[in-house]
């Protein structure tokens, strides 16, 4: 691709980002309103906001409400510091589903290239889970007896590039295998066939013709920007040192520059970077692999006690645990016994590690399998080695169809973070409507390891008074099926163009059911029926079709007529799950320190998916029993945009 290098005529001699702020500010002032886009004063001061972040290459808090078209702003200083720099930005979204918001037709990035004949080379990178996985594919189909499921599945398999079923050879980058690229299968029977953190790319066979491997390919060489997820960001970042020493290249190249696009929510980002999962079947597969050479009887028996000790550890662990109510998590009961085994079982990977040492410099095993085991089996230990700090890690247990697997996930990760992303190198900018707590930016800051930063705050420029109105139902509890009923009544009389923010997957199940049962089918849309995308793409064609999601209280963008009603199904607090439990714990007052903020802030991003431009107009619907608490409505109120309610 042939790109214009400035869209501006470069002065060498003068400071870059200056000129590169002049130019946008003319694209503000003069290129866009003459295409008919509409000047925003609030676009245009946090233009210039950025410019002191990308000249200083500092960190930036851009907290810009809703309709402010932060988008556009950072993407132009963005790329243009790409091109300045020789490397690309990475724009990093908060999940899969923003990343598609961002690419596609009618995006920022194509109103950047229409309208300023600006050709930008962006491309995505998506998480492992979001490719198709060959052997996954391979077993689903010698399993599967469901009939039309077994006809879909040799459909994909039939429908795979030749070079990856035949001896051919591959011209050119030829993308496949993409979730989105089977939007008609259920998240759970996507489940079956693609990637999931038990599949060792490693040792398959068919790696280098994978569609996972061939995208990593393909991203690596953009010259503008790389979007990606939060989830993707902290992955590479994690993994940075590891793929080094495997001889591997990181998950992203070198970058001049970062985007948090809804920042608020990176912090869990970083930690489900860091999270391990543990299974025993896993852990015996991999350490098994050292006995297929010649070895030492005494790395034998250590092999043959660390798979001992792994199965006592998951025995006991079986019995210290207990479901969690409306979660798929199992809540741990920690006990001296189940302590010590796990003390074992570190002890055990210890003695393994040591007799490798001895084994290594004998080459009686293939290096690149001992390769392999060493970094799983340090990636293991560091994981454990957490239960030893002063700080506990946050631990639950889940089942699957391998089994028990137990979950290690860090408390605190400021100090990695500072390590290895907030070190000054680069410019870094966090946006949002929602990054502050009353304008106070510490919070959040804290909560990352950042130090020195700069922050701004602009308004929404909409007058919610006059676009939005807000109906709350204050009344006692009511059954779910009367609540799904009282749902159903609202969708008919607004004739659909409605979006049901659900705060579980357990919740949105209830009412699909009671859709099901009662023949409330006609336009309904259901997160995990579909892939999400696609979902959203059906819902803003048909502006009588309803949107029924438990994960979109971000970032969904849809002005206009599809989208005039939004339902909050339940007041957003956060799940009773080991990880929430955790926070709690060590709050002084939790329900204030951690519930209350975490339910304000996601109802304020829920409210937000309503009105996306200025001649929107429309309702939001409150229906959760807890707002018969007069204190808990007064705090509700208060982050509302809007100055008058009505009960219903």
């Amino acid at each position: 691709m042939k790109l214009n290098h400035y869209p501006f005529d470069y002065d060498h001699k003068q400071p870059f980002i200056q000129q590169a702020s002049d130019w946008i500010a003319d694209v503000f002032y003069e290129k866009l309103p003459e295409s008919g886009f509409e000047v925003r004063d609030e676009q245009i001061y946090m233009a210039f906001q950025l410019e002191r972040a990308y000249a200083d290459r500092e960190i930036i808090f851009a907290e810009a409400g809703v309709g402010t078209g932060k988008t556009l702003a950072y993407l132009l200083y963005a790329i243009s510091y790409a091109r300045y720099s020789g490397k690309p930005a990475i724009i990093a979204c908060a999940d899969e589903s923003l990343i598609e918001q961002l690419v596609k037709e009618e995006g920022d990035l194509a109103k950047i290239a229409k309208h300023l004949d600006f050709q930008i080379d962006a491309r995505l990178a998506k998480s492992k889970d979001q490719y198709l996985c060959l052997e996954k594919l391979d077993e689903a189909r010698g399993e599967e007896e469901n009939e039309l499921f077994a006809d879909r599945l040799f459909d994909i398999y039939e429908g795979l590039p030749d070079f990856v079923t035949k001896p051919t050879t591959m011209q050119s980058f030829y993308p496949y295998g993409d979730r989105r690229d089977y939007p008609d299968l259920s998240d759970k029977e996507w489940s079956r066939i693609g990637w999931d953190v038990f599949q060792d790319c490693f040792v398959c066979d068919r790696r280098h013709r994978c569609g996972q491997t061939l995208s990593r390919d393909y991203y690596r060489k953009t010259a503008d920007a790389i979007i990606c997820s939060h989830d993707f960001y902290m992955q590479h970042v994690w993994t940075f040192e590891s793929r080094k020493r495997e001889g591997q290249l990181p998950l992203l190249p070198e970058h001049s520059s970062v985007v948090f696009d809804e920042g608020h929510l990176l912090e869990t980002a970083a930690q489900k970077a860091l999270t391990y999962k543990l299974n025993h079947d896993v852990f015996e597969e991999i350490v098994v692999r050292l006995l297929q050479g010649e070895i030492r009887e005494s790395l034998a028996l250590a092999i043959e006690e660390a798979i001992s000790a792994s199965e006592r550890l998951f025995q006991q662990l079986e019995q210290s645990s207990r479901q969690v109510e409306a979660s798929d998590r199992m809540e741990i009961l920690w006990s001296d016994r189940l302590t010590k085994e796990l003390h074992q079982f570190h002890a055990a990977i210890n003695e393994i590690e040591e007799q490798l040492v001895y084994e290594g410099g004998m080459f009686t095993i293939d290096s690149y399998q001992l390769k392999i085991v060493e970094e799983h089996l340090d990636t293991i230990q560091q994981a454990l080695s957490q239960f030893r700090q002063p700080v506990q890690p946050i631990s639950w247990a889940s089942k699957d169809k391998l089994g028990l697997s137990l979950i290690i996930m860090p408390k605190k990760v400021k100090e990695m973070l500072k390590e290895y992303v907030f070190n000054g190198t680069m410019p870094i900018v966090f946006s949002s409507a929602t990054l502050s707590v009353n304008g106070d930016f510490k919070l959040l800051a804290d909560a990352l390891g950042i130090g020195s930063h700069l922050s701004f705050t602009v308004q929404s420029p909409y007058d919610y008074d006059v676009q939005m109105k807000l109906s709350i139902m204050k009344q006692p509890a009511i059954s779910l099926a009367e609540k799904s009923r009282k749902t159903i009544e609202l969708i008919e009389k607004n004739g659909g163009s409605t979006l049901v923010l659900f705060s579980s997957q357990q919740q949105l199940e209830v009412f699909r059911q009671y859709c099901y049962s009662n023949a409330e089918l006609s336009g309904m849309l259901f997160e995990g029926t579909q892939e999400i995308s696609h979902l959203i793409k059906q819902f803003q064609m048909d502006k009588s079709s309803v949107l029924c999601a438990s994960t979109l209280w971000e970032g969904l963008d849809i002005p206009g007529p599809a989208l005039t009603q939004v339902i909050i199904w339940d007041l957003p607090f956060p799940p009773n799950d080991p990880v929430f439990t955790a926070l709690r714990a060590e709050a002084e007052q939790s329900f204030e320190q951690i519930d209350m903020p975490y339910m304000l802030l996601r109802l304020r991003q829920g409210i937000g998916r309503l009105i996306r431009a200025r001649e929107d107009a429309g309702q939001i619907v409150l229906l959760s029993e807890q707002l018969m608490d007069d204190a808990m409505l007064n705090k509700i109120i208060q982050i509302m945009p809007v100055s008058r309610y009505s009960l219903c």
